[in-house]
């Protein structure tokens, strides 16, 4: 799964082998077996490549990134950005992926909400933005 990930994210960001390849200090050929499956990325480098892309290494390795289902769920303004991991002290670091769609910043505020579903993160710039209903 991940040689077709690593293949998916290059094309996406429109990466060649070689401009991937300088980015995270390897060979062009290093890119290439990854992508064919002929290897796999050491623990670091899959580090970097998530880094890069802006996704989780559990992403990069476990999930599926399907073109087709991006293109679908990002033009309706629905996307998947990938799994996270709860720190210790309950710190959840959102996917650049996601900053960079919703426009978070270091010190922006995020209201956290929920039910029995799941919980949500929405950005706020004050409590003026917030329309309580009883």
């Amino acid at each position: 799964m991940i040689s077709m990930n690593l293949k998916f994210l290059r094309g996406k960001f429109g990466f060649s082998q070689e401009e991937l390849a300088e980015k995270i200090g390897v060979s062009r050929q290093s890119v290439a077996k990854w992508e064919n499956g002929e290897s796999l990325p050491d623990i670091k480098k899959c580090s970097e490549l998530s880094q890069v892309y802006g996704v989780s290494i559990d992403a990069l390795v476990n999930c599926p990134f399907d073109e087709q289902e991006v293109d679908e769920n990002s033009s309706d303004g629905k996307y998947v950005f990938g799994i996270v991991k709860v720190g210790e002290r309950g710190q959840v670091v959102i996917p650049k992926q996601a900053r960079t769609v919703y426009e978070i910043s270091s010190g922006d505020k995020l209201l956290v909400v929920g039910d029995s579903r799941g919980m949500a993160f929405a950005k706020i710039n004050g409590l003026s933005d917030l329309h309580f209903v009883k």
